[in-house]
């Protein structure tokens, strides 16, 4: 009974919500993550932040940067914990080539998406994403709001 809780939890330790009212996410990517010690200790406490995160392409290496972990007060005293640091992605060869030619050529770029376990393993859902300028955004705003009114018309019905 307990593992059915567990299973029916949500695996995601940060969202950037953000991301889906500034971008048009046209492709996603599931890409794990090179991590110290504290940083796991720090992702399974809950203590990430995606907000002002963004991933870079560099020498053919994909990389992390401008996310958050806040250190645990527990971390070891040897060890000089930098809360926004650059941190490898680990993608497969073909993905990486495709994300270059991408936001190389086409002008796309890339945004994290969600922070996540899967198999004991954090995982970052990487967009390939086109910035939305204001009136698209207003439309997008728009359109949810009538969706959102037609929900309640269909359940006034009912």
């Amino acid at each position: 009974m307990n593992k059915k809780k567990e299973a029916s939890r949500d695996p995601a330790i940060a969202q950037n919500r953000k991301a889906w009212h500034d971008y048009f996410i046209e492709e996603k990517y599931e890409a794990g993550l090179a991590l110290q010690g504290w940083e796991v200790k720090s992702l399974r406490a809950g203590r990430a932040q995606l907000k002002e995160g963004y991933v870079v392409i560099d020498n053919s290496e994909a990389f992390l940067v401008g996310a958050h972990f806040s250190p645990l007060t527990s971390t070891s005293t040897h060890i000089k914990a930098n809360p926004v640091r650059a941190r490898k992605l680990l993608l497969h060869r073909e993905e990486l080539n495709k994300l270059i030619g991408a936001t190389e050529r086409k002008g796309y770029t890339l945004i994290p998406l969600r922070l996540y376990w899967k198999r004991g393993n954090a995982k970052l859902e990487v967009g390939l994403a086109k910035g939305k300028q204001a009136h698209d955004k207003r439309a997008s705003i728009k359109e949810r709001e009538t969706d959102r009114e037609m929900q309640r018309v269909l359940k006034s019905r009912k």
